[in-house]
């Protein structure tokens, strides 16, 4: 994995992850090599952007090529409160045209999902299909009980981000403690393939909760697009016990965006909606039409 520090015009860095295109794969039943498809991870809150570990023998097997980015404020990335939900579009531009990648698919875990839709939303002669895992619907979405089933924790984290960032800065400083009401099926993904996520959470809270805030700022903020606007095919993955993102958010995006498959896991939560994540990326590559 290649790590690199792009310069922005505001002075910033955004800093990038890219897998190669050298991981050619055989396409099933084919008689010969697909190119590389590049699929940009968009990561939740607070992680950083190192592409999912758990699904690199599918993308290896799928010829799947992994670029992403560290949001503003993670990572190795430059600090930008007041970003919205729409700048990753912004970003992922930046980082395709440095790359020389002219079409790619997004993939987006719990607060990825907004981001992926964004670029799905804004660039849509780039994007060729999009995935949502655990994904959150824009705040305020009618027809939508935002915080129903959601955990305490969670909804008393985005109201104070509701009231704004020194609300939100004094609930992060007062140490209340945040539960994510994991289910069973989580607990055990955590406790095995997707691990993985203990490395990224702990990178992505290493610069203190500013990223977070923003992220959350962001989520109850307007995104600056409408899943409406979404033009490509977006596959969505959700656990019917999600605790983080209730399920019904899944349920209204896939009744607003034009072209939408949902895939409910019964038993599923959060975390373990990652499990789909192989059949995902499969589901991705036959949309590239290659």
């Amino acid at each position: 994995m290649r790590e690199t520090d792009l310069p922005l015009p505001d002075g910033g860095v955004l800093h990038i992850y890219d897998s190669g295109d050298d991981g050619h794969a055989d396409a099933a039943g084919g008689s010969g090599p697909r190119l590389p498809l590049p699929v940009l991870w968009h990561h939740g809150t607070p992680n950083t952007g190192t592409p999912p570990r758990p699904l690199f023998p599918d993308a290896a097997r799928l010829g799947i090529r992994w670029v992403s980015y560290d949001r503003p404020g993670y990572g190795g990335s430059t600090p930008r409160p007041g970003r919205d939900v729409s700048s990753a579009a912004g970003y992922a531009t930046v980082l395709a045209d440095a790359l020389g990648i002219e079409r790619f698919a997004v993939m987006g875990h719990s607060g990825g999902g907004p981001h992926a839709l964004a670029c799905a939303a804004l660039l849509p002669d780039r994007v060729i299909a999009a995935v949502v895992a655990s994904g959150l619907a824009p705040y305020g979405a009618p027809g939508l009980d935002w915080f129903d089933g959601m955990a305490a924790s969670g909804v008393r984290a985005l109201r104070a981000a509701g009231q704004g960032r020194a609300a939100a800065e004094r609930l992060h400083a007062s140490g209340a403690p945040y539960d994510p009401e994991f289910v069973p099926a989580d607990l055990e993904a955590l406790a095995g393939p997707w691990s993985w996520f203990d490395g990224v959470v702990r990178a992505g809270s290493a610069a203190g909760p500013g990223p977070h805030i923003d992220d959350d700022l962001a989520y109850v903020g307007p995104w600056g697009f409408d899943p409406a606007e979404v033009r490509a095919p977006v596959l969505l993955l959700h656990g019917a016990l999600d605790r983080i993102a209730p399920v019904a958010h899944a349920r209204w995006l896939a009744g607003r965006l034009p072209s939408a498959a949902l895939r409910v896991g019964p038993e599923d939560g959060h975390i373990s909606a990652l499990n789909g994540g192989g059949e995902a990326l499969a589901w991705i590559r036959d949309r590239a039409g290659d």
